[in-house]
């Protein structure tokens, strides 16, 4: 059976012209039969593709000869069936939405290995923040770390700027300067949420290098700050310590994480509905995802893909 490597990257860095690296780019990945998507805008690439060990190779040679990539590292995982149905190269305003158009991205916050992130989020004076969505952060979040209760990374300005008019008006003039430590799932938004404090005003800011994933990968859970479990945009749904696969399965319906817990509910119904949606879609909604769902099912059976309805693949993180 053949082995896919699944390859998650990104880079902030200038592209005076992104447009005319479309088109070598696709033309590449499409050759060497890499799926999934890269995109480009003036602030860099980012994306996950997925292809055979020697082909993604040839694509990271390619992007890491593009301006400021040459040391551009992605997140590996391996998969025995194709994770994605197309290649697709598309070009953004943004890699990652922020919606500040003047913020230099690659003006970030200090790095924090792995290795030192536990010291210092230990510390009292420092503000954790999840950089992450409500939904991301449900699943699992460092002990003691703030919740945005965001739906989408571009609310996370708004956001910061009401909690540190609430912050400094109940601390006082007196308070000392502002300390905050980020994170999120592989480090990109954390890494633009950082350049976005400094831009901000706010000196003292750090994020954590590699991003959860990085973290779990690297430091045991007996000494792991992490609670819960990291949801993941891939088949894994969730990862755990080691980034073993976690509990948590994807709703085919509103395409949201479901707990274990949420799993034994009579609103979860596999391929369908769970409980955040069940009440939300009708029953023609519903009538047409479990037609999808076993006709996916048929599909796995016969050892072909189904592209309405993609049925976990087995993932293993590296």
């Amino acid at each position: 059976m053949a082995r896919y490597r699944v390859a998650a990257l990104y880079r902030f860095t200038r592209f005076e012209d992104p447009a005319a690296l479309r088109g070598p780019l696709a033309a590449l990945c499409c050759g060497l039969g890499v799926r999934g998507t890269l995109l480009l805008a003036r602030e860099g690439v980012n994306g996950t593709i997925a292809g055979d060990d020697a082909a993604i190779e040839a694509v990271l040679d390619h992007l890491r000869a593009l301006p400021g990539c040459a040391d551009l590292t992605p997140k590996t995982a391996w998969t025995d069936r194709m994770p994605f149905h197309r290649m697709k190269v598309r070009l953004k305003k943004e890699i990652v939405t922020l919606g500040e158009p003047d913020l230099d991205p690659t003006d970030a916050g200090t790095y924090v290995a792995p290795a030192d992130w536990n010291a210092l989020i230990a510390d009292p004076d420092v503000a954790v923040i999840d950089t992450r969505n409500a939904y991301e952060v449900a699943v699992g979040r460092f002990e003691g770390a703030i919740d945005p209760k965001t739906a989408s990374f571009s609310e996370f300005p708004a956001w910061f700027r009401a909690w540190r008019r609430e912050r400094e008006a109940a601390r006082g003039a007196d308070a000392a300067p502002l300390k905050v430590a980020m994170y999120c799932t592989g480090g990109i938004r954390c890494e633009k949420s950082t350049a976005f404090l400094k831009a901000e005003g706010v000196e003292q800011v750090f994020h954590l290098r590699g991003g959860v994933l990085d973290y779990l990968e690297r430091i045991p859970e007996a000494e792991s700050l992490w609670r819960g479990e990291c949801f993941v945009f891939d088949e894994r749904v969730a990862v755990g310590h080691g980034l073993a696969p976690g509990t948590h399965v994807l709703c085919r319906g509103c395409r949201m994480p479901v707990s274990p817990e949420g799993q034994t509910s009579p609103l979860y119904v596999e391929g369908v509905s769970c409980p955040a949606c069940h009440d939300q879609r009708d029953a023609d909604q519903k009538a047409r995802a479990a037609e999808r769902h076993r006709q996916a099912l048929h599909c796995q059976a016969l050892g072909i893909d189904h592209v309405g309805a993609r049925l976990p693949a087995k993932t293993v993180g590296t």
